[in-house]
């Protein structure tokens, strides 16, 4: 159980790369599923392109919604969207960040699905079978055959072992045709993305660095405020139960001390601490109380810092000092921003 445990921290601690690992699982085992897939063509004039690009378009849509249930940070997205404005404004840029980077994540299986599917060709050829033009590579002469007995004929042209209509055009020529198309397409596909995730990784931050970093920070205090909140509510819990369990174990011991006339026992010196932890929440009405709160108001995110001496005013004018030094009698940092917004929180309440 320890190592478990250690391995969910490490997880939880690291939850960026483990995300990023997930994402690359998903890719791999999009590609190996396309190739344990049976692509079987209906081979009907009015069913092949439904089935091929529902192939091609159905699966990745699917791995898109998949990689967003497996991002745990998509709870919290939405968790943000609809919380009340209280007393903390949401920022629309934050959730635009938060959002992007949990979409980026999840394109990755279903744009290696889509590269896979177009450079294999199958897709293609079912879908497109009977929009092959025959005036260029086939018989346009051949005589007895209607629009629609033709298209039913070129539908054909996946299943080789059904096929009639070489004398119309032949099947390697049409299958050819259409790989080729297939093949062209999905390599175009490839290098769009490769040069859009070029430009959206390298270029973006170097136009709206300070809007890039203002909105990475605030999503990154979002997450740990409510890891930091879930360890406090979880601390709080524990503390509750064992001073109810303390409790109910005194009194039993009282009503036994009382019919057999012995001294009840001593509570034991770690009560006080657990109690002191429960910060004046000591009944279930209190803390569902401070629970919708939370949700309805949060706190402002306004610590009233220190002022400032004279000679650091670079704060106000967005000119940073050259040098700051450290002073031989400086203390040490104060507590996190987001788990002195949770304190502060809980003992007002």
């Amino acid at each position: 159980m320890d190592k478990f445990r250690m391995i969910f921290q490490f997880l939880q601690s690291n939850q960026e790369s483990f995300m990023n690992g997930v994402c690359g699982i998903m890719a791999l085992a999009s590609a190996q599923m396309y190739s344990a897939f049976d692509f079987n063509c209906p081979c009907l004039p009015h069913y092949n392109l439904a089935y091929g690009l529902g192939i091609l378009l159905v699966p990745p849509f699917i791995l898109f919604l998949l990689g967003f249930v497996l991002n745990n940070n998509i709870s919290m997205l939405a968790e943000e969207w609809r919380r009340p404005r209280g007393r903390r404004g949401k920022d629309p840029a934050v959730l635009r960040y938060m959002f992007c980077s949990m979409a980026q994540r999840a394109m990755i299986a279903p744009v290696v699905w889509v590269s896979v599917t177009l450079l294999d060709g199958k897709c293609i050829t079912c879908a497109f079978c009977t929009s092959v033009p025959v005036n260029t590579l086939g018989n346009a002469s051949h005589p007895g055959l209607s629009q629609r007995e033709m298209k039913r004929v070129l539908a054909r042209i996946p299943c080789k072992e059904i096929y009639d209509g070489q004398e119309l055009i032949a099947n390697e020529v049409a299958i050819r045709y259409l790989r080729c198309i297939s093949q062209a397409l999905g390599w175009c596909f490839v290098l769009l993305m490769t040069t859009l995730a070029f430009l959206v990784r390298s270029l973006r931050p170097c136009f709206t660095q300070a809007a890039f970093l203002k909105s990475r920070y605030w999503s990154h205090y979002i997450d740990i405020e409510r890891k930091l909140f879930d360890e406090t509510c979880a601390e709080h819990a524990r503390s509750f139960a064992k001073v109810c369990i303390q409790q109910f174990f005194e009194g039993m011991s009282t009503d036994l001390a009382a019919s057999r006339c012995h001294p009840p026992r001593k509570a034991p010196a770690d009560e006080g601490e657990a109690a002191e932890k429960l910060l004046g929440i000591t009944d279930r009405g209190t803390m569902n109380t401070a629970l919708k709160s939370w949700h309805r108001c949060k706190p402002p995110l306004h610590l009233h810092p220190p002022a400032c001496p004279s000679g650091n005013s670079w704060a106000g004018e967005g000119h940073p000092p050259k040098h700051l030094p450290a002073h031989p009698n400086t203390q040490p940092p104060a507590q996190p921003p987001a788990r002195r917004e949770v304190a502060a929180y809980y003992s007002r309440v």
